[in-house]
């Protein structure tokens, strides 16, 4: 386990391993696209792209590019960020801190290592985010 530190603001890189055995784990978002969630994804796992992310960084297109359910998150809790092979999430996290989370968890090596672990997927299902 490695961090990023910043003022206050962290970023906590963890293989899925270690994601899955935190006693609490905090809300998971996958940050690939609609399509390659529907395929498979992390149980629990909730769907907002890198794209939709980083075009909320523009305060005029929040409201519609970025679910209710994503702008009511509190920015002092921890979230976590995961995707297909570890090179959107970082990116992810990092937009993340920059838009004031404080606490953001990045999980090293995507969906690819969760799978390769044996750790369980949820496969074909349509996209769960709450709008």
């Amino acid at each position: 386990m490695t961090s990023h530190s910043s003022f206050k603001s962290s970023i906590i890189h963890l293989t899925p391993e270690e994601f899955i055995r935190l006693p609490t784990p905090p809300l998971l978002i996958d940050v690939r696209s609609s399509i390659e969630y529907r395929l498979f994804h992390a149980p629990d796992a909730v769907n907002l792209s890198l794209h939709r992310i980083l075009m909320g960084q523009f305060s005029m297109l929040q409201p519609w590019v970025l679910p209710d359910w994503f702008r009511d998150l509190s920015r002092t809790e921890a979230i976590a960020v995961i995707c297909l092979t570890a090179h959107r999430s970082p990116i992810a996290a990092q937009q993340l801190i920059k838009t004031g989370f404080t606490h953001v968890l990045n999980i090293t090596g995507g969906m690819m290592a969760w799978q390769s672990t044996g750790l369980p997927i949820t496969p074909g299902s349509c996209p769960k985010s709450v709008n």
